[in-house]
């Protein structure tokens, strides 16, 4: 597996999103033993979530021969499509920052936005990955037109996921209610501006987020010939 990760590119970034990771658990542990208090610790579940997009396309990456195999590649990105705003879902931990006595505000902050942004970079990483494996069958503008389409769509997600609390197990383990929540929002969309209203705002800041990140993690200081 390292020698595939090697080969494909992808053993930095494997080893710089593990250090971010254990970063982020670290700062939960040092949380524990101060506080004594397990206040934050679903974070850890949560960015398990988070990075399970990142593990699909990575393995679509290092194993290229399934992308060649289209039913098992659609299943594959269906899964992944599913999980990936849970990515994202992180950064509305924010909401769970309170003033708590058992320890400071600052550390509670640092805390949530290291899983936060360890949540983001799995998202980023693994859209870019998506990106690759679908210019192999896509045109460039067609590909960015699903890449802004996915980014609302996990806005969306994450809305019914903070707000009306699904998760990405219920479409198997309540799929009929869950389909009536999702489709009663968009047969009666004036009766929900809460719902598009995040859904666009959210989705927009992400856009803005994802194509800057490419923006300039692609730049070149090289001059003009």
């Amino acid at each position: 597996m390292l020698a595939r990760l090697k080969k494909y590119n992808k053993l930095n970034e494997t080893l710089f999103l593990l250090l971010l990771s254990v970063f982020s658990i670290a700062l939960i542990i040092i949380r524990l033993y101060f506080s004594k208090h397990f206040t934050f610790i679903f974070l850890i579940w949560n960015l398990f979530l988070a990075a399970i997009p990142w593990g699909i396309t990575t393995f679509l990456i290092i194993f290229p021969k399934i992308k060649d195999k289209k039913l098992l590649l659609i299943l594959f990105l269906s899964i992944w499509l599913l999980f990936f705003p849970n990515s994202t879902y992180i950064l509305t931990d924010l909401f769970h920052l309170r003033l708590n006595l058992s320890m400071p505000i600052w550390f509670d902050l640092i805390l949530i936005l290291s899983f936060a942004w360890t949540g983001v970079m799995f998202a980023f990483i693994s859209l870019i990955d998506f990106e690759q494996i679908m210019l192999k069958y896509f045109k460039k503008r067609t590909v960015f037109i699903f890449i802004t389409l996915i980014l609302y769509i996990a806005s969306f997600g994450i809305y019914i996921g903070r707000f009306l609390r699904w998760n990405s197990w219920d479409i198997i383990q309540e799929p009929f209610n869950l389909f009536f929540d999702v489709a009663n929002r968009f047969v009666n969309p004036l009766n929900y501006p809460r719902t598009w209203g995040v859904t666009i705002l959210l989705g927009t800041f992400l856009n803005l987020a994802f194509w800057s990140f490419k923006l300039f993690t692609n730049k070149e200081n090289t001059p003009k010939k």
